[in-house]
């Protein structure tokens, strides 16, 4: 494919400072070629450890440099007062003029303020981030977030979690940015404030785009909020690259006209490397004194074989053809979505962590729980969807006959792995919890493996990204007691609203609340009713909480 791109365009995210995207429509392409300098995009923190923080800023020198040396201090103290530690670290063009840093050296379970300095004696803004805490642990607060995709909304979510003062980590399972471009949108599903770059059709492929569009969403004052008031441990899912995405393609890449899938992966990787407050390992375990371990996995880019193609079973039109795809591929063993080096580390991490920690807290890209489509469905599709989106419908319930689920994208797309998991957490008499996300719609499930309980699933709901309820025109109500009654693991469902969720926990028991927006189109943290679940430890399965 052939991309023009004009010479000012190579500042890449310069011409994106704070507040950029409250412009009125088309101005943010005017700010662009303003090509701001200084800390263009606020400071974050992530990667804690009982000891440790790496602390990120972006910093555009006004000088015509190749690279620039910029300070850090961290202080017990919101006036710096105390200053307990200090670094420097280099950045240029060459890393699109991010910069990140891990400090260590400091003290478990204690809060921290932290600021760049600049070559020129400016400050970045303050941020404060928090060290893991060590030992006997009565309560850890968690916020959960999924699926933010611009165009479509304002992100309310980020500016009502930012508000909170009670909040220890924040973790993002993905979807953190799309790759589509503008046009790819409804103009009745997006804001036409939310622009973003590249634009029109052109989605992110090679490593400029990708810096582009995580400078457009960087340059959100409340994504911005969100990263500078707590660290966050974030992974990513397919969108970060493309839809559907695995080791060698994504159902939303061409090769004839995008060029070479690895390319464009390494260019995905790098540009997220650079952008988020992330180490480069690929997964890691973060403990949380005795109440917990954490473990950020990678279930996309690096070892996920390609999903079975149910398509061409479907296309058959026969129950003869889903039985033996049901019984041949889709049962295939070499299937596995971590890779079978991550499997055997976060299997022998659960095992060697459940013995000295109570939960086992694995986020997770895309669900883990069974779902079928309900038949009811069919008969709940909205008066105007497609016939392609009806055939999807008839499809999946004919699946559902067979035992078949309707998201082979995600975790029951490889039952065998997905088996390998739940049995090894069973083995390791685990507390497991899995933290996920991808769907756009809110999930409560209680695994079972071997007919026996395996786990709990607390899956987000998207923070604008909309949901199944797109192509259902029934009350929601009547769409959550269909996939309930499908569906013995679900536990509790919405499929409406937009949000995010807290996870409060404690050594017996943690309670999870899905936390509503009451709208994405109009900016403003107003909320709706809450959901909360419980589960108690050795319970390994949900209790309502209303």
């Amino acid at each position: 494919m052939t991309i023009n791109i004009d010479r000012r365009r190579l500042l890449i995210g310069a011409s994106l400072g704070l507040g950029a995207l409250l412009l009125p429509a088309g101005r943010v392409f005017a700010a662009e070629m303003q090509a701001a300098k200084g800390f263009t995009h606020n400071v974050a923190s992530g990667e804690p450890g009982p000891d440790s923080l790496l602390l990120w800023t972006r910093y555009v020198p006004a000088d015509n440099l190749d690279e620039i040396t910029l300070q850090v201090e961290l202080a017990s103290d919101r006036t710096f007062a105390s200053v307990v530690a200090g670094a420097s670290v280099r950045t240029g063009a060459y890393r699109d003029w991010t910069a990140k840093l891990t400090l260590a050296g400091l003290q478990p379970g204690q809060t921290y303020w932290y600021r760049f300095i600049a070559p020129d004696g400016s400050h970045s803004p303050v941020g404060r981030s928090r060290t893991l805490p060590v030992g006997d642990v009565t309560g850890f607060k968690l916020g959960l977030f999924s699926c933010a995709n611009l165009p479509m909304g304002w992100f309310n979510a980020y500016a009502h979690a930012a508000q909170r003062e009670d909040m220890d980590l924040w973790l993002h399972v993905g979807d953190y940015l799309y790759e589509y471009g503008i046009a790819a949108y409804k103009t009745q599903d997006r804001i036409t404030e939310r622009e973003v770059m590249p634009a029109h059709d052109h989605e992110m492929i090679s490593l400029l785009d990708y810096r582009l569009r995580f400078a457009c969403y960087r340059a959100d004052p409340d994504l911005q909020a969100l990263h500078q008031n707590v660290a966050m441990v974030a992974l990513w899912d397919d969108h970060e690259s493309a839809n559907d995405s695995w080791e060698g393609g994504a159902q939303n890449h061409q090769p004839a006209t995008e060029g070479d899938w690895n390319a464009r992966k390494a260019a995905a990787m790098q540009a997220y490397r650079e952008w988020m407050p992330v180490s480069e390992e690929p997964w890691k375990a973060y403990r949380i004194g005795n109440i917990g371990t954490l473990y950020r996995t990678e279930s996309r880019l690096i070892g996920r074989t390609q999903p079975a193609d149910i398509g061409s079973a479907y296309l058959a039109g026969t129950d003869a053809a889903l039985e033996a795809f049901r019984d041949g591929p889709w049962q295939d063993p070499s299937a596995t979505m971590l890779g079978l080096e991550q499997e055997a580390w976060l299997y022998q991490a659960m095992a060697d962590n459940a013995r000295t920690s109570q939960w086992q807290l694995v986020g997770m890209g895309t669900i883990l729980g069974r779902t079928l489509m309900p038949p009811q469905t069919l008969g709940m599709l909205r008066g105007d969807a497609s016939e392609r989106t009806a055939q999807a419908f008839r499809n999946n319930i004919r699946g559902t006959r067979l035992g078949l689920p309707m998201w082979m994208d995600r975790w029951d797309g490889y039952p065998a792995a997905r088996a390998r998991l739940l049995r090894a957490a069973q083995q390791a008499d685990a507390e497991l919890v899995m933290l996920s996300g991808d769907s756009h719609n809110a999930w409560a499930y209680s695994l079972q493996q071997d007919s026996q309980p395996a786990g709990v699933e607390f899956a987000v709901q998207g923070v604008t990204s909309g949901g199944i309820e797109g192509s259902l025109g029934a009350a929601p109500a009547d769409v959550a007691r269909a996939f309930m009654a499908t569906n013995p693991e679900l536990s509790w469902c919405d499929t409406s609203r937009r949000g995010y969720a807290l996870l409060d926990i404690t050594p017996q028991r943690i309670n999870g609340e899905w936390i509503f927006v009451r709208d994405i189109k109009v900016r403003g943290t107003a909320t709706d009713d809450t959901h909360r679940m419980q589960v108690e430890r050795g319970r390994r399965a949900f209790a309502a909480l209303g």
